[in-house]
């Protein structure tokens, strides 16, 4: 199967919407998780893409897009937007749910009201990111050459390092950030977060 690596484009937002929840349980398909399917990319995918378009790349294969990576340079910079400008029109469209609401629509809303909140590492590793494969694109080799795309362009960016998070049930993800270089960092009941500096 032939893939390609190219630079987003704004028509392919609703792919990255798309591919988010289906690999939102921990690298599994989250759409039976979710009554509102858009919750998990209203906070992990779109905004990247919006704001920072130049750093999300997408995977395509025969069947269209299949993957993504994409992040920030500057973590805090990405905060203090999603507070000014992403977060505000969110929630206004979804009210705090009840205490009593433990549906994983509940807990993607309050972490919208909770807003984004940076790393501890944000200061010698100040970009982020997030690399969602499906299925079909897995185990060929298509998330290193979509890592490495992205690295690169935070080298040329000039960002001298990069972390992310990873929760603790995504073994195949810790695995294949480590392949990558990354070393763990911080630990919580979560997960893990991740830094590679550049």
């Amino acid at each position: 199967m032939a893939f390609t690596i190219r630079p987003y484009a704004p028509a392919d937002l609703l792919e990255l919407y798309r591919i988010c929840l289906l690999t939102g349980d921990s690298g599994a398909d989250a759409s039976h998780l979710y009554k509102d399917p858009d919750l998990l990319g209203h906070f992990y995918a779109a905004p990247y893409a919006v704001h920072e378009p130049d750093l999300t790349f997408v995977l395509t294969d025969q069947a269209g897009v299949c993957g993504y990576v994409l992040g920030c340079r500057d973590s805090e910079a990405f905060a203090a937007w999603m507070e000014a400008e992403w977060l505000p029109p969110l929630r206004q469209r979804y009210p705090l749910p009840p205490e009593g609401d433990t549906s994983k629509d509940a807990a993607m809303i309050r972490l919208i009201h909770k807003g984004y909140m940076p790393s501890s590492l944000t200061r010698e590793y100040p970009a982020h990111l997030h690399i969602d494969l499906l299925p079909r694109a897995q185990g060929q080799g298509q998330g290193r050459k979509l890592m490495e795309v992205f690295l690169n362009r935070l080298r040329e960016l000039g960002v001298p390092g990069v972390h992310l998070g990873v929760g603790r049930r995504n073994v195949g993800a810790v695995a294949f950030y480590e392949r990558m270089g990354f070393v763990c960092l911080q630990t919580f009941p979560w997960g893990y977060e991740y830094g590679l500096k550049l």
